[in-house]
């Protein structure tokens, strides 16, 4: 039973750790609220263009994917920055790169979830 619980605390440790790496990213870089920026007007435009299910699938994989370049840009610049640091900076930026790394992953793997909601809620609500 302890192992059971050590595992999910670990598993969820993992999801903040995530969210931390994508603030981090949000916070210390302007390409990603550039991003986030475009993002949001793509949606604005795509709910008043009323866009098809297949129009908000490419979207979301398209963000997924940019959101999660820009945060495993920001883990290697991080890394690549760690050579010029003291041991202190040099443990926290390491911090930084595996929680972007991670959000990086989150990101995609949210996106996937999103498509996957997306592609079966219509056919599982006509079973009832």
């Amino acid at each position: 039973m302890k192992t059971l619980k050590k595992n999910a605390i670990h598993f969820f440790k993992g999801f903040k750790y995530a969210y931390d790496g994508i603030v981090y990213t949000i916070k210390n870089e302007r390409n990603m609220r550039i991003h986030i920026l475009i993002m949001l007007l793509v949606i604005i435009f795509g709910i008043y263009f009323r866009f098809t299910k297949i129009n908000w699938i490419i979207c979301i994989i398209l963000f997924g994917l940019v959101l999660s370049a820009e945060c495993f840009n920001t883990a290697i610049e991080v890394l690549n920055n760690m050579i010029r640091m003291n041991e202190e900076e040099k443990y926290i930026a390491a911090g930084h790169s595996k929680d972007t790394a991670a959000g990086a992953v989150l990101i995609l793997a949210i996106s996937a979830a999103i498509i996957g909601f997306m592609l079966f809620i219509p056919h599982i609500t006509k079973l009832f």
